[in-house]
């Protein structure tokens, strides 16, 4: 008789810890501002921590005005009202960006123009910009008309991708020159600069995010933000309902519920205090990944010279010619993995609500988003994680070139 015992079976390994896109960070005051909030009693849309988020927002940003909102989004749809755009407008927009930006526009009945960005730091194009103003629209009466649909051109609405300014300087002077308004989307910008000056203060109007993935949130919100007090008491207004007499409930135009509620206030002040903070964690992330995944096919976003970006996704353009390996089968193999990666939004003229809007199109968006890929860029990420993260896609673009050429 066999005296051996049997082996005990072998314990299975727990699954790798889950490192997501991006989350929020809660470390500061939330806590407790919420709860002075709630104790309070003021928790809708009228309290003292609206006006403090507001005061602060505007401070931080350098502007004279700012007023607070539900989402980005509504900060954006009432920002393109209070420029003026008008339906049967035409309004140029990034094609690169989230579908917000455009759907915005068509809430007013407005038709984007959809402008395709410079290859080098994927914001929109100026010079295109310019071509289409210059090639296809004709100025009468100090107003631009599109030539060929007739339709007045009444704003330019630059998206800051990714947390990097756009060359404001430059489409600032475009606009001047053709009398446009200028309505930034800086929803993943708050904390960047250009210039030296910080996002928000070059323009006539700005919008902010503060979605839960953004670099700072709120769970929920918006802010526009302006120098120019018309602009700004309109936006309240026309957020508000556009109530003219709070008591006797005079309303004289349609307005809308976009007022951000005084418990959102609390939780975005409180990260408001770590706003810089939160920027330099995402910088050291991002540089993390250039240092630690640099080898051939994958190209890092830079950052231009005179720009200072938030960097809120760390984004890569992963070249399946060198790498052997293409950024959606990538994506796949990290998510097996445990390791959430995004690819960037289609580019507006390839969504079916936008696909036949007019367009000033080169291609490069078009490439981007097939070969670009966004990594885990929370400041909760740690460097353990981080390295996790590059180890993993090292190795995976190893085997899957090596089982390539083997074949």
């Amino acid at each position: 008789m066999s005296t051996t015992s049997e082996n005990p079976p072998t314990p299975a390994a727990e699954p790798a810890t889950f490192i997501p896109l991006c989350e929020p960070s809660l470390r500061g005051n939330e806590w407790k501002y919420v709860q002075e909030c709630l104790n309070s009693g003021w928790v809708s849309s009228v309290g003292s921590f609206v006006n403090r988020f507001e005061e602060e927002t505007a401070r931080y940003v350098g502007v004279d005005y700012a007023v607070a909102t539900v989402n980005g989004t509504s900060a954006l749809h009432t920002a393109l009202l209070v420029a003026g755009v008008e339906p049967e407008d035409e309004v140029l927009v990034s094609t690169l960006t989230f579908i917000a930006s455009v759907n915005a526009i068509r809430y007013i009945g407005a038709h984007p123009v959809l402008i395709d960005a410079e290859p080098r730091y994927w914001q929109m194009d100026p010079n295109l910009v310019e071509s289409f103003l210059t090639e296809q629209c004709v100025c009468r009466n100090g107003q631009v008309f599109n030539r060929q649909t007739g339709r007045r051109v009444r704003a330019i609405v630059p998206v800051h991708i990714l947390g990097h300014p756009v060359r404001i300087d430059v489409i600032g002077e475009i606009a001047a020159r053709f009398g446009l308004k200028v309505v930034e989307d800086a929803a993943e910008a708050l904390g960047a600069s250009y210039q030296g000056r910080k996002v928000g203060s070059h323009s006539d109007v700005v919008c902010f995010s503060f979605n839960g993935n953004k670099t700072i949130t709120s769970g929920a919100g918006g802010m526009i933000v302006t120098n120019c007090q018309q602009m700004a008491e309109k936006a309240r207004y026309l957020t508000t309902q556009a109530k003219d007499d709070a008591v006797e409930y005079v309303h004289n135009e349609v307005g809308y519920n976009y007022r951000m509620c005084n418990v959102l206030a609390a939780m975005g002040l409180a990260q408001l205090e770590q706003l810089d903070d939160m920027v330099s964690i995402k910088r050291q992330i991002a540089q993390r990944y250039a240092e630690q995944l640099k080898q051939p096919g994958i190209h890092w976003f830079q950052e231009s010279p005179h720009a200072f970006s938030t960097c809120w996704l760390s984004t890569a353009f992963i070249d399946p010619a060198v790498t052997g390996i293409t950024a959606v089968e990538l994506r796949r193999k990290l998510q097996d993995h445990r390791i959430q990666t995004r690819r960037l939004w289609r580019p507006m003229h390839t969504n079916p609500p936008y696909a036949q809007a007019a367009s000033v199109l080169t291609g490069v968006a078009d490439r981007i988003t097939e070969n670009c890929l966004s990594f885990p860029s929370s400041t909760s990420l740690t460097e353990t994680d981080q390295r996790r993260v590059c180890q993993t896609t090292r190795s995976l673009i190893s085997a899957m070139s090596g089982s390539r050429r083997a074949a």
